[in-house]
């Protein structure tokens, strides 16, 4: 068979400090070839790439110093995908299934046997994209379930947003209070609707320290991110103290921990509430791979309208 491009999304140069370049941070490869018919599977899996999620904690893998291994420079990016098996050397994934987890960012790929076993087989319901099986059904969606459920059963909820069509379809999906953070002040906000019981943060900075202020006694604080420091210096929250004079319980988690107690009950669950329209949520495509850097700063600037996903082929 003739040779088929293997176009590939490479990790080029760290960041010290700002946002990522397209281009200069990541690079498109479009130079290498693969031969799907006779590459050797040495006991692994043949994939294509269906879609690939874009996410916020990128920045943190692409800078100078990390907390967790970071993106490796002059290998492809990875991140949570969808591919379908097309060729395999193991009966756990057998041609024609479609498979869920960490995968690099090339059209195709040879996944080692290894990585099989971090892999999740998955059942697409007819009425969901594979988009929605890395937004809503994927990682953010068990994020937020798993946290809620563990730590804050819902009761009213006041949602912050950074555009005004964002904060419109907060409020058309049932938030009590929603607000564009970038217009009106959080302090004020929190002061009129509050005080809260349980915040859950993915902003840090001035919005922890206006949600502390506000805080009730014996609030609950839930940290899944702090995204406001992760392309500019981090805001030095000056009210820390009333973590102890209020009480606060502070709670930080990662899904990578906390999500596997709740896996079972969320796939039960979720897929189908998004599929009736009970659960609503949005998706911001982005088609091919040469444009994973334009969509690595439009997430990090906040610009995306829903979950990022690159589409990087059709079945």
């Amino acid at each position: 068979m003739t040779p088929t491009r293997n176009g590939e999304v490479i990790f080029s140069e760290k960041i010290s400090s700002g946002y990522p370049v397209p281009s200069k941070t990541v690079t498109y490869d479009d130079t290498e070839t693969i031969d799907l018919d006779n590459i050797p599977l040495e006991g692994g899996v043949l994939i294509k790439t269906l879609a690939l999620s874009v996410d916020p904690y990128f920045r943190g893998l692409m800078a100078e110093t990390t907390d967790v291994p970071g993106f490796v420079l002059g290998q492809p990016l990875i991140s949570y995908g969808i591919g379908v098996v097309l060729r395999s050397d193991s009966p756990e994934c057998i041609p024609g299934v479609h498979v869920y987890g960490m995968l690099p960012h090339h059209d195709y790929a040879l996944l080692h046997p290894s990585t099989i076993s971090t892999l999740r087989k998955i059942v697409k319901h007819p009425h969901l994209s594979w988009a929605t099986y890395l937004g809503a059904a994927g990682m953010p969606g068990l994020t937020a379930f798993s946290g809620w459920m563990e730590y804050a059963p819902r009761n009213g909820v006041i949602a912050s947003a950074g555009s005004d069509d964002k904060v419109d379809f907060i409020k058309s999906i049932g938030a009590d209070v929603a607000f564009n953070y970038k217009t009106e002040d959080t302090e004020d906000v929190l002061s009129e609707h509050g005080p809260i019981d349980v915040y859950w943060d993915n902003v840090g900075g001035k919005t922890l320290e206006s949600a502390l202020a506000n805080a009730n006694l014996g609030a609950r604080f839930i940290e899944c991110g702090m995204v406001s420091g992760y392309n500019s210096e981090p805001y030095g929250v000056k009210n820390l103290r009333l973590l102890y004079t209020k009480h606060i319980t502070l709670y930080g988690f990662t899904v990578m921990i906390l999500g596997e107690k709740y896996l079972e009950e969320f796939l039960a669950k979720i897929p189908l509430q998004l599929a009736s329209g009970q659960l609503q949520h949005k998706e911001d495509l982005t088609y091919g791979l040469d444009k994973v850097g334009d969509t690595i700063l439009a997430v990090q600037k906040g610009e995306n309208r829903g979950k990022a996903v690159i589409v990087v082929a059709e079945e």
